[in-house]
């Protein structure tokens, strides 16, 4: 690793810090994170996700997501939004998924509540996306938490969202594209 916090790969690219301890955080890294994700429903899932990733390692999100997509299918909002305390049961007993009881209400709760947005998820949260700003030059330059993803953290509660913390809704944010903080010296082209 480079004092800066970039890992030069054996293919001879440079990546963020924490890309390259297994093959999936590599592909996730490369392919997915950062990179803008727009749509209600993707926008969704990646807010679950986010929520059952808290106080586990993001690779067992990862490894689990196929599972995950199956069991609340496919986050379409309008589906999870009418499940019901059977289908809460059946996500309990699925050992594909992270089984936290209060992390499979709070996504239930959520989807109701997404559906019922006068503006879509999508929109709503990346009315909270800040301008672009230069990429971190250090991996200690990368926050867990700033203003924006504090402020959208209080107006998803307003709204009657769960399990969406500041540093939860900072996570959301730097996966989805909202913000991009790859590292400067990292290989994964800058938005915008």
């Amino acid at each position: 690793m480079t004092d800066d916090g970039l890992l030069v790969g054996a293919d001879g690219l440079a990546r963020c810090f924490w890309a390259g301890s297994t093959p999936d955080y590599l592909a996730y890294h490369d392919d997915e994170w950062g990179k803008p994700v727009h749509g209600d429903d993707a926008l969704f899932e990646r807010m679950c996700l986010e929520a059952f990733q808290s106080g586990l390692a993001w690779i067992t999100i990862l490894r689990k997501r196929p599972a995950f997509r199956a069991a609340f299918a496919g986050f379409d909002i309008k589906t999870v939004a009418g499940f019901d305390e059977r289908d809460a049961e059946r996500l309990m007993g699925d050992a594909g998924i992270v089984r936290n009881r209060m992390k499979i209400d709070a996504a239930l709760h959520n989807a109701r509540v997404a559906a019922e947005l006068t503006v879509g998820l999508s929109e709503l949260l990346w009315s909270y996306a800040p301008p672009a700003r230069p990429r971190p030059v250090t991996r200690e330059q990368v926050p867990a938490t700033t203003e924006e993803s504090k402020t959208l953290a209080k107006e998803l509660k307003k709204r009657g969202f769960k399990f969406v913390g500041p540093t939860t809704a900072y996570a959301l944010m730097q996966a989805t594209g909202m913000v991009d903080d790859h590292l400067a010296g990292c290989h994964v082209p800058a938005r915008g």
